[in-house]
């Protein structure tokens, strides 16, 4: 896993989120060179600024934590941070939509996912796996799947649990290749890291990033 640096979303999604740990995530991800960070809509013109030309790409959320946003807030959220430079945006679906067993879920991921292609960007679809049974988990994929998204993501940190190697299994199993995964939440040291990637995952969000780098230059370099 020789480039394991680019597998590490660094996150900060905190609601006591200051300047001085944004300026500290953004300095970490460049001297590592992680594929990329996650941040809160309003920090994203800031980060936008220091990131300049570096090969790490901006991402926000989208409707987060719980998705209960209408969609045409969500699709004004979504031009509103693309317009402030955001390459990614992790989408929180609409959970009460889906537990109703309603459609909209698919018809507001694929205005989005709309949205986002045309002007070149990538789409993450957060389902909440911890709210979800692995039927369901199936289900949610395949939605997400039909719907546009370029990955679908298990959580978004705020639920009862984050991520699990069965999860990531259950999505993998699920998925078509060219949907990637997106594991996150509760990821906090680099056995765990590893074993998500080789259950499937292709993106590591995690608000310890830079532990992990180290924990790996420790046991691999």
């Amino acid at each position: 896993m020789k480039n394991f640096h680019r597998y590490l979303e660094s996150t900060l999604l905190k609601p006591t989120l200051n300047g001085e740990e944004v300026d500290s995530l953004i300095r970490e991800a460049i001297e590592e060179q992680f594929v990329g960070i996650c941040l809160p809509p309003f920090w994203l013109k800031k980060a936008k600024r220091e990131l300049k030309e570096e090969d790490i790409q901006l991402v926000t959320v989208i409707g987060f934590p719980l998705g209960y946003t209408d969609t045409a807030t969500k699709v004004f959220e979504t031009k509103e941070a693309i317009k402030q430079g955001a390459d990614e945006l992790d989408l929180v679906w609409s959970q009460t939509a889906f537990h109703s067993g309603m459609n909209w879920p698919k018809i507001e991921i694929a205005q989005i996912s709309k949205i986002c292609h045309e002007e070149e960007r990538i789409l993450k679809v957060i389902i909440e796996t911890a709210n979800l049974s692995e039927s369901q988990i199936k289900e949610a994929c395949m939605i997400c799947q039909d719907a546009g998204a370029d990955y679908v993501k298990t959580s978004t940190g705020f639920a009862s649990r984050g991520a699990t190697v069965e999860d990531i299994l259950t999505m993998r199993a699920s998925l078509a290749s060219h949907v990637g995964i997106k594991a996150s939440g509760g990821i906090k040291t680099l056995d765990f890291a590893i074993e998500l990637i080789q259950a499937g995952a292709d993106r590591i969000g995690t608000s310890s990033a830079k532990q992990l780098m180290d924990a790996w230059r420790e046991r691999f370099s």
